[in-house]
């Protein structure tokens, strides 16, 4: 049965990846497990999956160890073990990407989130990550602070394959999708072949809810409390909705008929924080073609369990609720609660959570450097 519910959700056009990257997986052979019997096409990872792999990870000793041996910097430490996690997972993934010409298979990889103000630099670094790994099926992650937005178009425009990440409002999601396609305008004009330019949109959904609830129940009316868990998937079925009006028109129609490659909604964030909502509530509710959910492995086990399609094998769990989905979020501002506000904490805290996990990733390296050179 497990096989059952997760087949039939990527036969419903939902490509499955996991939330999770880190050397005990791969020399345990757990990817490729999850690969050949869970559905499995991608592997997306942050500065805080990495942090946590490496502070429980006696897989990395050796690495490490050769490393310090060498006389590597502890920036140059970070980098290697990280791209070495990329790139074999990139090769388990290799058939995938092939079998989909390019559209799964997927590994994605994190700029140095400190970079995040900084256009220049982080379009150094994505071209940097992509050479180091040396690998096709490589996305890089970059986030969607609007200052970043301009190094996803100059990425693109180069070439680089980018997962935009963090996006919480359908305003920013807006403005990522339109950083996509003048990203692959200027490709077209370098003579870039626009059909080996892709990218996917990651829209975090849980973490919309956590933080909505939070200010719901502050109000704490009747009609506020009515409307708790209902904002993430409300708010991602608008975003949705503005996904279907951007593909579409004469400027993308131009870009086509150059051979582009729509940028899929990813939806991120897709386990549940309050435990007294239905574990798979963010897999069911978001189950439509043409998109992936990236699941951590709790949620991909749950889902394989006791998971349910519902209406969604045809994509009408989000394509045929866009109006309920307006009035839910209408609802929730009318009680007061400042979506807005809420969105834009929510990237900040995105973006300082990484940056966090990044010095800590870099503190656990050089302490266990120090280690192994005594």
């Amino acid at each position: 049965m497990a096989d059952d519910r997760l087949a039939a959700l990527t036969a419903a056009g939902v490509s499955i990846w996991l939330d999770d990257l880190s050397r005990g997986r791969l020399v345990s052979g757990d990817l490729r497990r999850l690969i050949d019997d869970k559905h499995v096409v991608g592997v997306t990872s942050n500065p805080t999956t990495f942090a946590a792999a490496l502070a429980h990870g006696e897989v990395y000793t050796p690495q490490i160890r050769e490393l310090a041996r060498r006389g590597a910097t502890v920036e140059e430490a970070v980098r290697m073990l990280t791209v070495v996690d990329a790139q074999e997972a990139c090769d388990l993934f290799r058939g995938a990407w092939e079998a989909s010409d390019g559209v799964d298979g997927r590994v994605s990889l994190e700029v140095n989130p400190e970079l995040a103000g900084n256009c220049e630099a982080t379009v150094l670094e994505a071209v940097s990550l992509m050479r180091a790994v040396g690998r096709p099926n490589l996305y890089v992650k970059i986030p969607a602070t609007r200052a970043s937005l301009p190094a996803v178009t100059e990425a693109l425009a180069l070439g680089v394959d980018i997962n935009v990440t963090l996006i919480f409002s359908v305003e920013r999601y807006r403005e990522v999708m339109a950083a996509y396609l003048a990203g692959l305008e200027r490709a077209l004009d370098a003579g870039v072949p626009l059909s080996g330019v892709h990218s996917v949109a990651s829209f975090f959904v849980s973490r919309v809810d956590a933080e909505v609830d939070k200010r719901l129940e502050e109000i704490g009316s009747d009609d506020a409390l009515a409307l708790r868990g209902m904002a993430g998937l409300a708010n991602s079925r608008l975003a949705h909705q503005a996904f279907r009006e951007t593909f579409a028109g004469p400027r993308w129609e131009r870009l086509v008929a150059k051979g582009a490659r729509v940028q899929r909604p990813l939806w991120a964030s897709t386990g549940v924080k309050n435990p007294a909502y239905p574990d798979t509530m963010y897999v069911t509710g978001l189950a439509v073609p043409g998109t992936v959910n990236t699941m951590p492995e709790a949620t991909l086990s749950a889902f394989a369990d006791h998971g349910s399609l519902r209406r969604a094998d045809n994509g009408e769990a989000v394509t045929g609720r866009a109006a309920e989905a307006r009035e839910v979020i209408d609802a929730i501002a009318a009680t007061g609660v400042d979506l807005a506000g809420a969105f834009t904490v929510l990237e900040r805290d995105g973006v300082d959570r990484f940056i966090r996990s990044w010095v800590e990733l870099h503190e656990t390296v050089g302490r266990s450097m120090e280690a192994a050179t005594g």
